[in-house]
């Protein structure tokens, strides 16, 4: 596991200037720089993804989990 995360691919991409200037501020090396800022990119896209799919599953449930809710309020003499 540990080589694959080693192993880098040379590839070249298009920057706007103003973009690439702001790198060049932030950190020396543009290389590390780009992987860490697509590193957390893809993370919080995977997030939102796993959040998005929580939400679907909750929301499919709403009716059943409010009704055990209210179950529990009633026998509890609180609603």
């Amino acid at each position: 596991m540990e080589y694959t995360y080693l192993v880098r691919v040379k590839t070249s991409i298009t920057l706007p200037d103003d973009l690439l200037k702001s790198v060049d501020r932030s950190d020396s090396n543009r290389s590390a720089f780009i992987e860490r800022a697509l590193r957390v990119y893809l993370a919080r896209l995977e997030k939102a993804k796993r959040e998005a799919r929580d939400i679907e599953i909750i929301n499919s449930r709403a009716a059943r989990l409010n009704q055990e809710a209210q179950d529990v309020l009633e026998y509890q003499g609180l609603s």
